[in-house]
């Protein structure tokens, strides 16, 4: 079997806890995100994830939906992962790198309930394209730069 997931990684100039700070907030998901999809925290939802958290968010691609996530993968400060009700999830993973830190972002569509349809609909590659983006809008956040 292929593997089922794509990352994307980069080196922030700043201390994990200050980039995790921001991945579980779910209020900042919207500031980061670089598909242009994410637009706002519902409410009702978790102000700040740990393990089993629930958070949805209103999202719009061609239409405006809503998602509700749970977080299924957590470590304080180094991972956080979470998924819908398609079974595939995001998972963020933050190591140090000397004074920075090193944040990968994953798609991971192992566990989706429809790989086959994610891969035909060419989603991989186009997340990979916004993931490179989210992590380029993470950096500017936490490092306070402008666009």
């Amino acid at each position: 079997m292929a593997l089922r997931e794509v990352s994307v990684s980069r080196t922030i100039p700043a201390p994990a806890a200050a980039i995790f700070a921001v991945l579980a907030d779910p209020s900042k998901h919207p500031l980061i995100d670089g598909s242009g999809s994410v637009r706002d925290l519902r409410p009702g939802s978790a102000a700040r994830l740990g393990p089993g958290s629930k958070f949805s968010m209103d999202m719009r691609i061609v239409v405006p939906y809503r998602v509700t996530n749970t977080v299924v993968e957590f470590e304080e400060g180094r991972l956080i992962a979470w998924r819908h009700f398609g079974g595939h999830r995001w998972r963020w993973r933050l190591e140090p790198a000397g004074d920075a830190t090193t944040a990968t972002e994953t798609f991971d569509w192992s566990t989706a309930i429809s790989p086959r349809f994610i891969e035909r609909r060419g989603y991989p590659e186009r997340n990979r394209a916004s993931m490179v983006a989210t992590l380029e809008r993470l950096e500017r956040l936490v490092c306070d730069k402008p666009e």
